[in-house]
């Protein structure tokens, strides 16, 4: 075996030269899925056929992500074989064809992607073939019940452990860490796991990172509990629901995000948490993930439905989707955003500072804390008392230690070409730009809005500012401004 230094993500891949008697005697060609075994560890690859002298005949390259899953010792050789078949394949056909699957159907399914056992494009399939509205409640149901069985699952002491979750599509919106750090502060458990981000520029584990680690394994996330009352952790590191981690990165590359895929995803992880009482923010508009509020209807109720089928006791939110939520767009641009609320700072978004108490005022009524009014007052106190930032560093502190977000070396500001007001603002396509700009990758990246919706503008004044931590990302975000000019749209004065 040759570790060849190619970075495949999470594919594992192996290279074979086109010469190779192996390829000759098995049959084996481009894509083709085979095991490779080294010792006692197992694994299946992708192949790939070299055409050049970069390989032997007699060798066997590796990409990193297969390198580091097999391990090898030096010099150490590799069994190549056919792999044992995926029976579970046939129920993806079935269902590309219209059929209802069964539990057991499902879970096979589940259990070969967790397994490694799936190439990317049959995981595409079954993705496509489940996307829409083609999974009835009972699938859904067996779908998210597959998931949290074919991960680990926490279990806490405490009776009642609460949560919160956004399905996403709307820019910024980073309510969680100071939604956990006032449910921490007012006596409740909630031992956040959230997401890297999927379609958007910033997860809340992306965001979380700029302000301390979020990598934590299971003992280090009860330690933080048990310490603090509370963690935001990213959840892929903890092997809860495995299979979404797989998924997501699959409709990550697919742009999709159906409702029953959604509604399993999000469900699994909080069941396999250990949550016990779940608040669900659903953002509504025009250019958000739910467009209107017959669609957010029917999620919620498909949510309500399927946490009752787990004893979840669960509330949706709708919320307003029709702009971002606070001024950032972007890992460390929400950081900041954070920040600035959970310090009570005078030009804190007003947008993110209600809306996280609204959420946070949910999660205690839900928890039978206090009544609505009650609780969005207990929640307020903590937050304009200091009570909330304090414990936001206990938090940081027990995870690791707290960071502080840095700010991106290169600026542009987007100017009205015209005086009035803004009478619309395209969420996908602000997100588009602050992804152009490099986030989440470059964590620095993004975009800062500087007008909301019904605010009066100058000609010249700045609609939203581009961050880039190089000069040619930011020239490929602003060419991608230059040709859709009404991502803020502004309705000239009379």
């Amino acid at each position: 075996m040759r570790r060849l230094g190619i970075d495949t993500g999470h594919e594992l891949v192996v290279y074979l030269n086109k010469d190779s008697p192996i390829c000759r005697s098995e049959g084996f060609g481009a894509h083709s899925r085979l095991e490779l075994r080294v010792g006692t560890q197992r694994v299946l690859a992708t192949l790939n056929i070299v055409q050049d002298g970069l390989l032997g005949a007699d060798e066997a390259g590796l990409s990193e992500s297969a390198w580091l899953a097999l391990q090898p010792g030096p010099d150490e050789r590799v069994i190549i074989a056919h792999p044992p078949s995926v029976d579970s394949l046939a129920s993806v056909r079935a269902k590309i064809y219209g059929r209802e699957l069964d539990g057991p159907a499902l879970h096979g399914i589940i259990q070969d992607i967790v397994g490694n056992r799936y190439s990317s494009i049959e995981m595409a399939a079954f993705i496509t073939a489940a996307g829409g509205d083609r999974l009835s409640l009972g699938e859904v149901v067996a779908l998210t019940k597959a998931m949290v069985q074919t991960g680990a699952q926490l279990r806490w002491r405490q009776p009642l452990v609460v949560d919160k979750h956004c399905i996403g599509g709307l820019a910024g919106n980073r309510t969680t860490p100071i939604v956990v750090a006032i449910a921490a502060e007012l006596g409740l458990t909630i031992p956040k796991t959230s997401s890297r981000a999927i379609t958007s520029a910033a997860g809340t584990a992306d965001t979380m990172a700029m302000l301390a680690p979020v990598d934590l394994d299971e003992a280090q996330i009860r330690r933080v509990v048990e310490t603090c009352g509370g963690c935001i952790a990213w959840g892929g590191a903890m092997n809860l629901a495995p299979a979404d981690e797989r998924l997501i990165r699959i409709e990550r590359a697919l742009d999709i995000d159906s409702a029953g895929q959604l509604v399993a995803s999000v469900l699994s992880k909080k069941i396999a948490a250990g949550s016990t009482h779940v608040v669900i923010d659903v953002p509504v508009g025009p250019t958000a993930k739910v467009r209107d509020h017959a669609e957010a209807e029917s999620l919620a109720a498909l949510l309500q439905q399927v946490a009752a089928a787990f004893g979840l006791q669960l509330r949706v939110l709708l919320s307003d989707g029709s702009q971002p939520v606070g001024r950032g767009i972007g890992p460390a641009l929400e950081a900041h955003d954070v920040l600035a609320v959970l310090r009570n700072e005078p030009h804190a978004p007003p947008d993110l500072r209600a809306h996280a108490l609204a959420i946070a005022a949910a999660v205690l009524e839900l928890a039978g804390v206090a009544g609505a009014d009650a609780s969005l007052a207990m929640a307020t106190t903590c937050l304009e008392t200091g009570r909330a930032w304090q414990r936001f560093q206990s938090i940081c502190a027990a995870q690791g230690g707290m960071r502080t977000p840095g700010k991106a070396a290169y600026q542009q500001a987007v100017p009205a070409a015209q005086p009035g007001r803004v009478t619309a603002i395209d969420n996908r396509r602000l997100s588009r730009v602050a992804k152009l700009a490099g986030a989440p990758a470059a964590p620095l990246a993004g975009l800062t809005l500087d007008a909301h919706l019904g605010e009066t503008v100058a000609a010249g004044q700045a609609l939203f500012t581009l961050h880039a931590q190089s000069p040619g990302e930011l020239a490929y975000a602003m060419e991608y401004v230059s040709r859709h000019p009404c991502i803020v749209c502004v309705e000239a004065s009379a």
